[in-house]
């Protein structure tokens, strides 16, 4: 995990894992239906997480078409068919998101090489 730039998974606990990637890493976020209605705060949970280890999170991305509750949207009860249904994916809204978040990430990066290379560079062998 401590050499992962970009961790892109759906909502869950595996991404408790995101703590062990470095500093100024991305997490990409996937939710399946009804997620946004019915979650409450603990959909944010990984948003806050990066945010607090110096991480980015780069967003997420909430499947509007995913399995339908024989029970109404609104209903509670649909959590369970949503937390375990299958999350779909827009590939052209995904295209145009992983494309920015991996020019971020390459932006990044070799801004850290310059600055790694300008601070060595500047360190006086004075004798």
């Amino acid at each position: 995990m401590s050499l992962t730039d970009i961790l892109a998974s759906a909502h869950g606990a595996q991404l408790t894992n995101l703590f062990l990637m470095d500093k100024n890493s991305s997490v990409m976020e996937f939710f399946p239906k009804g997620w946004l209605k019915l979650a409450g705060v603990g959909q944010y949970v990984f948003h806050w997480l990066a945010g607090w280890s110096g991480m980015r999170h780069q967003g997420a991305w909430r499947d509007p078409n995913g399995d339908e509750c024989p029970y109404g949207e609104d209903d509670r009860r649909c959590m369970t068919i949503y937390k375990t249904g299958k999350i779909g994916l827009n590939e052209t809204y995904f295209t145009e998101w992983a494309k920015k978040v991996l020019n971020e990430v390459k932006i990044k990066k070799l801004e850290a090489a310059a600055n790694k290379t300008n601070a060595s560079a500047s360190i006086c062998a004075c004798g």
